[in-house]
């Protein structure tokens, strides 16, 4: 396995563009389609289908980080496997438990379940953004970091807390004024992103 995980290889500009793509594009369709995004927001907490679809994406995601080191029948398996120094005597036993969890989340759990895949799949997302920004020279590399321990925070509570999701969505659709501003900032937020990736890094 290469000492070097591909997370430690990421560069600012790598990180940059994908943060500044989703940002200005999530934000710009909210911005151009607002009755629309507030209605499916509101209807996503609860939304079966959606929850099982990002519950899997980050439960593989979070499988292929504890995958097992390269063999020759499926090499590409263990490129993304991370060394958990004194717990990586328990690979084997998440390599079973990742896929037999999922599995009962996506079975038996029917309340909020998207909400604790969205959390679980924004833990997977901020790591290698927050690696993208780290030990880097430029002053203004301080947008990536930021907006991985935003990400980090509501997936915590996303997965702990998965109601304050909908209380949040309530709060943030219930008044114009205020949906402009939290769509206007992410606008803002992706375009100093983007700025900064095609100039600066």
């Amino acid at each position: 396995m290469d000492l070097v995980h591909p997370y430690e290889k990421l560069t600012l500009v790598q990180v940059g563009w994908p943060v500044a793509i989703y940002l200005i594009g999530a934000h710009a369709f909210m911005l151009a389609k607002p009755d629309f995004c507030k209605e499916w927001l509101k209807k996503l907490p609860r939304h079966h289908q959606a929850g099982v679809i990002v519950m899997c994406i980050g439960m593989a995601w979070f499988w292929l980080l504890v995958a097992p080191e390269r063999n020759s029948v499926i090499p590409f398996l263990s490129d993304l496997s991370m060394n958990l120094a004194e717990f990586n005597s328990m690979k084997p036993m998440l390599r079973i438990a990742v896929p037999l969890f999922c599995f009962g989340m996506c079975y038996y759990v029917r309340e909020f379940l998207f909400v604790r895949g969205l959390g679980l799949l924004a833990l997977m997302v901020a790591g290698p953004i927050l690696q993208g920004g780290m030990f880097k020279d430029e002053p203004t590399r301080f947008l990536i970091p930021l907006f991985a321990y935003i990400i980090l925070t509501v997936g915590l509570y996303c997965v702990g807390m998965p109601y304050l999701f909908r209380d949040a969505v309530k709060w943030a659709t219930a008044d114009d004024r205020r949906w402009k501003a939290l769509v206007y900032s992410g606008l803002g937020y992706g375009v100093v992103v983007l700025i900064c990736t095609l100039f600066i890094w």
